[in-house]
């Protein structure tokens, strides 16, 4: 019982729903009729299209056939104009297309054939001999003014034909007398229960294809694949058995023959169960994609990436629920234009609002799709510097060396040069070695010669990139230059690296017999005969 009022629950609100399209049609019928008399002066409400076949239909339908025979443009005896209205409405019940809310209801009509103004197709209706189609006539009759709208000659020339065509195939001869006799509400028995009960027992019957068919295909499965587990564990979603109820219920409404308003709402509900359904199956589409591109996406964005998924899946649902409303709204004949302008004026001008926001927006979007910036990236923007902590859509926080964060927008990252030092594939080992001046051109030699053998030897160093040079007489040294390359994995196993380098650096000067120079003077002392050379004093002698 709770999973028949589970199912019961949505197609009630569908239906209340789509019952204003329904209602409205029949209630235009009442007051077409008074609002036609106080603008133009017809106590009918035959001055548009629209008010000649909805006065019409509600006449024939209330069992009116003489108030019915005033929409016909025919010269007949009363019993016969009568019978011919009944006859009328019993074709058009049963074939006009079921779209009331669309004709036309200017006094003019639709003029959509310049050559016939005066005449209004309003349908078509099939029948064995062809189509026919069902047209209006404006004519002009002594104590009418203006002109009215009446069914043409050529439609009521049809109708005999086609009663008698649809008299042989009527659902009401296969039907109990009492459902097409009563009525509650103006509407029948048999349109009521086909409501109530029709809906529920299609949906019951999706939920069976539903199991039938995902048993069929697991069994298949797990005869051509060795894992089990990874069988369809439902082929057909609810949006998909709601999509396919909605075609059904579409095809039974033009197949089946039942009254015009009972296929205009069987039409409008299976509209809007449609839609609805499409705007689900939209939202856990967008719910796919998003997981599928999470997993497919590299882990060292990981965090970038979701913001940015996140963002995309927000946007993407609310537009595909806007759009279902507007789909809605339209369907029930609720004119979207205005609310569509006003949100394009609302939109122009909160995007001129948050001007800043949306530039930090799309930079963060560059930044992810460009790959600059990942968390843990240890760069240097600006005078920041640091480990990026998180890649967000508006900004990037940077955890500096003394532990604190600093969050940098992202439109000042985009337009900033950017220096990532974890993004480098070695180290650059770059000392420069000062030797006193007493060291000989010999020790000078061997001090070189030492250094180059010596990080060719090292196994971490790049030989290709091996560079020692005496390159100048320096104010205090005699200066050799090492350059190299390291390999290594981080910034601390370079540094243990660089501490051996330098110790090696060390012995090699001392084994050459000569010092490193410290910053040093020559200063001459009045009256001496040799030069003396003194520390670190930059004062002279006075």
């Amino acid at each position: 019982m709770a999973v028949l009022t589970r199912l019961l629950a949505p197609m009630c609100v569908v239906m209340l729903a789509s019952w204003p399209a329904v209602a409205r049609a029949q209630a235009a019928a009442s007051a077409t009729p008074a609002a036609a008399q106080a603008e133009a002066g017809d106590n009918l409400g035959r001055e548009s299209p629209r008010g000649t076949v909805i006065g019409f239909l509600n006449a024939a339908r209330s069992g009116d056939d003489y108030l019915a025979a005033q929409y016909l443009d025919v010269k007949l005896p009363r019993e016969a104009a009568e019978s011919l209205a009944r006859q009328l409405f019993v074709v058009l019940d049963a074939r006009l297309s079921a779209r009331l809310s669309l004709l036309n209801s200017a006094p003019g009509g639709s003029r959509a054939n310049p050559l016939a103004p005066d005449q209004e197709i309003i349908g078509t209706i099939s029948a064995a001999g062809g189509r026919v189609d069902v047209s209006l006539a404006r004519v002009s009759r002594r104590g009418t003014s203006p002109a009215i709208w009446l069914f043409s000659k050529e439609t009521l020339e049809a109708v005999p034909a086609l009663y008698e065509e649809i008299s042989r195939v009527s659902i009401d001869t296969f039907l109990p007398e009492f459902l097409t006799r009563t009525r509650v509400a103006g509407i029948r028995l048999f349109e009521w229960l086909s409501v109530l009960l029709g809906l529920p027992l299609l949906y019951l019957l999706t939920v069976l294809l539903n199991g039938l068919l995902t048993r069929v295909i697991a069994a298949v499965w797990h005869r051509v694949r060795s894992a089990p587990n990874r069988s369809p564990r439902e082929l057909l979603p609810v949006p998909l058995r709601l999509l396919l109820l909605a075609a059904t219920m579409h095809w039974l409404a033009v197949r089946v023959q039942l009254p015009i308003l009972a296929r205009q709402f069987w039409l409008a509900t299976a509209s809007l169960v449609g839609i609805a359904a499409a705007v689900w199956l939209g939202l856990r589409l967008n719910g796919a994609i998003e997981q599928y591109v999470r997993r497919r996406s590299p882990r060292t964005a990981a965090a970038a990436v979701t913001s940015l998924l996140r963002l995309a899946r927000r946007i993407a649902d609310v537009l595909v629920v806007f759009t279902g409303v507007l789909a809605m709204l339209r369907r029930l004949g609720i004119d979207v234009t205005p609310a569509l302008a006003g949100l394009g004026v609302g939109g122009i001008a909160v995007a001129l609002a948050a001007q800043k926001t949306l530039e930090n927006v799309i930079a963060g979007v560059s930044l992810i799709f460009d790959g600059a910036v990942s968390q843990g990236d240890f760069l240097k923007v600006g005078d920041a510097e640091g480990t990026v902590d998180h890649v967000g859509l508006r900004s990037t926080r940077i955890r500096t060396l003394d532990r604190t964060i600093v969050s940098v927008p992202n439109s000042q990252i985009a337009n900033m040069s950017l220096e990532t030092l974890s993004a480098r594939d070695k180290f650059w080992f770059h000392p420069v070695v000062g030797l006193r001046y007493q060291t000989t051109a010999r020790q000078l030699r061997e001090v070189v010669t030492g250094i180059r053998r010596m990080l060719v030897a090292n196994e971490t160093v790049d030989p290709e990139s091996v560079r020692v040079r005496f390159v100048r007489l320096g104010a205090f040294s005699l200066d050799v230059d090492v350059f190299a390359y390291i390999a290594a994995h981080d910034w601390n196993q370079f540094l243990e690296i660089q501490e051996q380098l330098l110790f090696s650096v060390i012995d090699v000067v001392q084994q050459a017999g000569t010092e490193v120079a410290f910053p040093s003077q020559t200063l001459y002392v009045s009256g001496a005969a040799q030069p003396t050379a003194t520390g670190p004093t930059p004062l002279p002698l006075r």
